[in-house]
């Protein structure tokens, strides 16, 4: 398996870097002659691509939803994060509610589409070093998802897990959304198996392991306490783990 996987993994990886190469030109086009809806569009299309490359490694990725996610509010997705392919299957198949992402600064250059995307799409962009900056990042960010009705994505565990094993979720960044957005909901989700793609490291990538994205339900912001909300997200998300 690890042979076919040094076969494949170029394959992957150009297919993966020519689709943000070529999706770069068309954000820009977009966004400068029709404005940010429209450039959404096209970044949801470039996430349909990305999802579908995956198929080259053998990876599926199914969503297993049995809520029903509340619509016309800001919706706070809370996520765990095992790799960097959970973000294009969360892009995508949660396209409806105009997904943004709470991310480092540093994603904000150097990658084609994903950095520009990041710097004009209405996402969060975080330094960790500089707290001032980060809080009044969030703040802004908190303000555009109530305003323009959008849902935000948030990985609570700040770095990616290795092995899968889920790390202590953080707060401040949940704290401040939440707190700009209490008629809003929470909907925790879990993944599993994005991790393995990178099972033996960055090269090469590992095969065949399909990925899940759980939904659970919904939580009305206001509905509890903030510490009682986050445990409450932290569980649920931990418990379905595998």
């Amino acid at each position: 398996m690890k042979i076919v996987s040094y076969l494949l993994s170029p394959v992957f990886i150009f297919v993966f870097f020519f689709f943000l190469v070529l999706f770069h030109p068309l954000q820009w086009v977009t966004l400068h002659l029709f404005g940010q809806e429209v450039q959404g569009k096209v970044v949801s299309l470039l996430n349909f691509f990305l999802v579908k490359s995956m198929l080259i490694l053998g990876i599926t990725i199914r969503v297993i939803n049995k809520h029903q996610i509340p619509e016309n509010t800001s919706v706070v997705f809370v996520s765990n994060h095992q790799s960097t392919f959970d973000i294009p299957p969360i892009a995508w198949f949660f396209r409806k509610y105009y997904p943004k992402f709470v991310s480092k600064i540093e994603l904000g250059k150097g990658i084609p589409s994903v950095s520009f995307n990041l710097r004009h799409g209405g996402a969060a962009l975080i330094n960790r070093k500089d707290p001032k900056q980060a809080i009044a990042a969030l703040v802004d960010f908190s303000r555009r998802i109530k305003e323009k009705k959008w849902g935000a994505i948030i990985f609570p565990e700040g770095t990616r897990s290795r092995n899968g094993a889920p790390k202590k979720f953080a707060t401040n960044g949940l704290k401040v959304i939440t707190k700009y957005n209490k008629h809003g909901y929470i909907v925790p989700l879990t993944i599993n198996n994005s991790w393995k793609v990178f099972k033996y490291g960055k090269f090469p990538l590992g095969l065949g392991s399909p990925i899940t994205i759980t939904v659970h339900e919904p939580i009305k912001i206001d509905s509890l306490p903030f510490d009682e909300l986050l445990e409450k997200t932290e569980t649920v998300i931990k418990e379905h783990i595998l």
